[in-house]
């Protein structure tokens, strides 16, 4: 199957379930994607991978990219669905198929190139952090970024290793790999750059809520939230030209 109408064309793989709160302000997760990665004349598909959705050979060949989400689930887990996606990620690298994984999107696409991914030994990460940019991230990308840059987090596991194969690109004083690159095929972030400040502080309440978090770490991140500014446009800008093909 062939894309025919010379449109470039995009897939979300998403791996989380939509918020009510996200559904009803953003069209849910995929449409907060959408919002910072489509230009126009674009065509923007998703399947829900973590509901066992997932494109067919066929469907995978109509596509020039595909964006991996964050999930609640973990990266180092062996459900079905992640394991089939493990599965997919590898024949997309195979087809030479440019994808970009945020946050657990980021850890699983590091486990399928044969990296470790594991609960962070400092805990859970939630708030909006500083990332530093690695010496040949500077030279060898065709933006002109500034040496660090913010970032909303909101995540407990991280990339532990990774093959000399691939890259590290930034890092961070509570995560040491932020971001890498594996060619100009791939590339992952362990943050958000899709996110705004009111997605990650109704998050923060429903991970309290439900348990997955302690109100010491509600409390810091809504403090972070509120004392820091994310650069989300050049966040985009970045994460757009490399999905793109203009790094």
């Amino acid at each position: 199957m062939e894309n025919l109408s010379g449109m470039k064309r995009f897939a979300v793989l998403l791996c989380a379930e939509d918020s009510d709160y996200v559904k009803k302000k953003y069209g849910g997760y995929f449409g907060v994607f959408v919002r910072m990665l489509a230009e126009d004349g674009e065509i923007w598909d998703v399947y829900r991978v973590c509901n066992g959705h997932f494109p067919s050979d066929e469907e995978i060949e109509l596509y020039d990219g595909f964006v991996i989400t964050g999930s609640c689930n973990d990266a180092h887990g062996n459900d079905v669905w992640i394991c089939k996606l493990l599965v997919l990620l590898n024949k997309l690298d195979s087809l030479n198929k440019k994808v970009l994984g945020i946050c657990f999107g980021h850890q699983i696409l590091a486990r399928s190139l044969g990296g470790k991914v594991t609960r962070a030994a400092s805990g859970w990460d939630i708030g909006v952090r500083t990332v530093h940019f690695s010496t040949s991230m500077k030279t060898s990308i065709n933006l002109k970024l500034p040496a660090r840059l913010s970032l909303i987090e909101c995540h407990q596991d991280e990339v532990r290793e990774l093959p000399p194969k691939v890259e590290v690109l930034a890092s961070s004083d509570k995560t040491k790999v932020e971001m890498f690159r594996y060619g100009d095929r791939i590339m992952g972030v362990q943050g958000h750059p899709e996110y705004t400040k009111d997605i990650l502080t109704h998050l923060i309440d429903r991970l309290l809520q439900r348990g997955y978090i302690e109100e010491g770490n509600a409390i810091k991140g809504r403090a972070s939230v509120d004392e820091h500014e994310p650069d989300r446009e050049a966040w985009k800008q970045l994460c757009t030209s490399f999905l793109k093909g203009r790094l």
